[in-house]
């Protein structure tokens, strides 16, 4: 997306695009190690994961941030982002599949700019929820004739 939604089309409850996931696989958490930086062991190496305590290896809680962003970066373009945050809830294992959604939970201006506060949820194919957070993203004035939409 080019440009950030119109802040009168948007009201409180509308639900952005979902964000699915393939199921999680070994070697997407060797690629998110290298792309992060984060070689924590109990990312990649089963032997290590089982000595922890845990069943098999475990996803980065930054790789279900990230696809959470995805669903904000898909909406509205990156500089529009005010505040992003985030909870852990539950690990992510390999083989799940994560839904990443969000729903508007509030309009406002702050700074003279219009904003929105969205609920962000990750979960798994089971409902488990992974990550629960909110976000702030600055939206346009209003286009004239405009229909809702989010």
């Amino acid at each position: 997306m080019n440009h950030a939604p119109d802040f009168d089309r948007i009201q409180v409850g509308d639900a952005l695009p979902a964000f699915e996931t393939p199921p999680l696989s070994r070697l997407s958490l060797a690629l998110y190690c290298g792309a992060s930086g984060d070689h924590n062991p109990i990312h990649v190496d089963t032997d290590f994961a089982k000595a922890a305590g845990l069943s098999d290896v475990i996803a980065h809680g930054m790789l279900s941030m990230a696809w959470l962003g995805r669903v904000l970066t898909d909406w509205a373009p990156p500089s529009a982002l005010r505040e992003f945050g985030v909870r852990f809830s539950a690990v992510t294992h390999v083989g799940d599949r994560i839904t990443c959604s969000s729903q508007v939970l509030e309009k406002f201006e702050r700074a003279g700019e219009h904003c929105v506060r969205l609920a962000l949820t990750a979960t798994d194919q089971r409902h488990q929820v992974k990550l629960t957070g909110d976000a702030v993203i600055a939206l346009s004035g209003p286009v004239a004739g405009a229909s809702h939409a989010v």
